[in-house]
């Protein structure tokens, strides 16, 4: 018996050495990965050279190996647009990397649609500009901060009323009798081009503060896996995130606008001596001058005071990086009574789950605006009334405010057609809306334990918008005469906006070195749906002759099937294939889906043997790329231009039976067969950059 037992004895301890050096055999290894100022790189790859063992850094930079082999090992850390290093380490021993930038303008990373790409393995045509590159001083949206930064852009102000709309156009417009208006997208959440009534400006609900970078894609090539919305070329907007180190930041920025010239106009003296020179015998037209001189244009313009504070708080809290971000507006115009306030507030989540292989990105935006819009056709008619009338003339009928009547009596009749006084038109419109928008996401990002290479990520979006406001003018005012002269005005509006999206694709990328090649492939569906509604109601102030009120509620679905094809040789040579197919229950069923392919080819001159080792080229790569691209966005937001519909007149387009007047049914024009508008783009260009990217641009 007691052979026995010292024998299991003997095995019992046999085994625990066995496994013992079993263990011994492998390990881990840890340790951070950063850039050159110390900030984490998420998603930076280690690889055990020689192994094909590999692990990405979590959100905080922070990375595992496991099963490492016993002894010391090579390991190579990289990132999209940093230099690859190579470490030894081993089992048990932390090991840190920093990286730096491989170029100076090559490091940018592009956002390209549902993932990212170096700018410098970008087949497509686009561009990138960051905050640290906007334009500086009073910028109150985001056109303000790119004028001028981006090639192939063209940002065409509206009006220089703060917070007011401009036209943005890529390469151009691409429609004859659609929108023109490039494809928004705010961190993966493509907006509503149509906007929201009472904001003027669908991009002034942004506070440029909270942006990092903003990529425009411009050719069919890189715009196509948007396809339907891509044909006028797509601007990215990426806000920013959490960093490891708390950072809490407060800026202010003040301005101060003025006019710097009126437009010519004669003085009071001037105008009288013009008119008495030529209608020196016409009393009828000498009589109606009067004794004053008024500079018109004196007396709608202002100095204008605007103020934008902005205040965050960024770090990490317990591996969650975050940030938070507090910003108002308030600028004056310099046309009077024009004001415009905006207040966001925006917080930003990026927790890892899963020892790193499930990312959550978590976008909340809040926005309240406020306008009190002047009345703009104050500023033709401060050029075109008579500078030798007062702003006041003691009437009694028009509220003061010097008026053109049909008798020559300062209370008589209005002349409805005359220059109406700026002044009056300024100071009697009450022009006010309020706008409440919230823009949320959430996105997850799963990396496949049993197949690192491929990830599942899911987008699901929120965009709310609600507007309110009102447009009166009082009566007794000369310039508002339908339905009632004289009568004034008494309008008010409210509408609501609702996007709703969900995104879903897996992407698997891979470098199969023994062929020096890479593959990236993208493919997903994506669901997006978009209500409108709203309710208007006008009438004189009297309330004689409301008019109908107008409501309305309308809304239109997009399903898209994409996949994108990214294939890398020798890292000379790129290749990229995108197709989407797209569905719009704008047309009808027969017509509502359309597909777009593109296609592109790039030769990375630069890694050939005869450039590669030099130090004034950079960058040197010749792209080639064709491509489809769709439009369905029709003009004046209409969502059923296939189906036969009938517009209820209004008090003023009424038919005479008898004695009474009806209210008409006229017929809109539709088409049957609408579809797809299309538009086939074929780019080549050459990308060049010296000096270490110091000197860089396209041809």
């Amino acid at each position: 018996m007691e052979k026995i037992y010292s024998l299991r004895y003997r095995l019992l301890l046999f085994f625990v050495f066995l496994s013992n050096w079993v263990f011994a055999q492998t390990g881990s290894i840890t340790g951070q990965i950063v850039d050159e100022q110390n900030i984490p790189l998420p998603g930076a790859t280690v690889v055990v050279k020689g192994t094909t063992l590999s692990t990405s850094a979590d959100i905080n930079g922070y990375y595992k190996l496991t099963n490492v082999p016993a002894g010391t090992q090579t390991l190579t850390a990289s990132f999209i647009g940093y230099a690859p290093i190579d470490k030894q380490g081993s089992a048990g021993v932390a090991v840190n990397f920093q990286l730096q930038p491989s170029s100076v303008a090559l490091n940018e990373v592009a956002v390209i649609g549902y993932g990212t790409v170096r700018k410098s393995d970008a087949t497509g045509s686009l561009s990138v500009v960051t905050a640290k590159d906007f334009n500086k001083g009073a910028v109150n949206s985001i056109q303000d901060a790119i004028v001028g930064k981006l090639p192939g852009v063209v940002v065409t102000s509206n009006s220089g009323a703060p917070g007011n709309n401009s036209t943005i156009r890529i390469r151009g417009g691409a429609s004859l009798n659609a929108s023109s208006d490039p494809l928004l997208v705010v961190d993966n959440v493509p907006l509503d081009n149509t906007g929201l009534g009472g904001s003027a400006n669908l991009l002034a609900t942004i506070n440029p503060d909270d942006i990092e970078n903003i990529t425009v894609l411009k050719d069919a090539s890189a715009t196509a896996i948007y396809g339907a919305r891509a044909s006028n070329g797509v601007l990215q907007i990426t806000t920013k995130r959490g960093t490891k180190q708390t950072q809490l930041r407060y800026n202010v920025t003040t301005s101060l606008a003025s006019l710097p010239k009126y437009v010519d106009n004669y003085t009071g003296d001037e105008f009288r001596d013009v008119v008495n020179r030529v209608y020196g015998g016409t009393t009828a037209i000498t009589s109606m001058l009067g004794e004053a001189s008024t500079n018109w244009q004196d007396e709608i313009y202002r100095k204008a005071f605007g103020q934008d504070h902005n205040l965050s708080l960024s770090g990490t809290a317990k591996n969650l990086p975050y940030r938070v971000s507090l910003g108002y507006n308030n600028t004056d115009g310099v046309l009077k009574t024009y004001n415009f306030s905006r207040t966001t507030l925006a917080v930003g989540l990026d927790p890892s789950l899963l020892k790193n292989h499930l990312n959550i990105h978590i976008n909340l935006k809040g926005l309240y605006n406020t306008n009190n819009f002047a009345e703009q056709g104050a500023i033709g008619n401060a050029v075109n009334f008579d500078p030798t009338q007062p702003v006041y003339n003691g009437n009694t009928r028009w509220r003061g405010y010097t008026t053109w009547t049909s008798d020559g009596d300062i209370n008589g009749p209005p002349v409805t057609l005359a220059t109406a006084n700026p002044v009056a038109q300024l100071e009697l419109t009450d022009n006010k809306s309020t706008v409440r928008r919230t823009t949320n996401n959430v996105q997850f990002d799963y990396k496949l334990p049993f197949l690192p290479e491929l990830h599942a990520n899911l987008n699901l979006g929120y965009d709310y918008g609600k507007s309110f406001g009102h447009n009166n003018v009082p009566d007794n005012t000369s310039w508002v005469y339908v339905p009632v002269v004289a009568g004034g005005r008494i309008s008010n509006y409210q509408e609501e906006t609702t996007n709703q999206l969900l995104d879903f694709y897996l992407n698997y990328h891979k470098d199969i070195k023994s062929i020096e090649s890479s593959v990236d492939v993208t493919a997903g569906y994506s669901y997006s749906y978009f209500k409108k509604e709203g309710h208007s109601t006008s009438s004189d102030v009297a309330m004689t002759t409301p008019q109908p009120p107008n409501d309305f509620i309308t809304d239109y679905v997009l399903k898209s099937y994409f996949g994108r094809l990214n294939y890398g040789y020798q890292d000379k040579y790129l290749l990229t294939f995108t197709m989407r197919a797209d569905a719009t229950s704008r047309w009808a069923p027969e017509n509502r889906w359309g597909l777009f392919p593109a296609g592109a080819l790039t030769w990375k001159l630069k890694e050939e043997d005869f450039l590669k080792s030099s130090s004034t080229i950079s960058d040197l790569k010749i792209r080639v790329g064709y491509g489809i691209t769709g439009q369905q966005d029709l003009q004046g937001g209409n969502n059923y231009p296939y189906l036969a519909k009938y517009t209820l007149g209004d008090q003023t387009s009424q038919y005479q039976f008898g004695n009474t007047f009806y209210r008409t049914l006229r017929p809109d024009g539709y088409d049957a067969d609408i579809k797809w508008e299309t538009t086939t783009t074929t780019n080549v260009g050459l990308d060049y950059g010296l000096f270490n990217g110091r000197l860089s641009g396209s041809i």
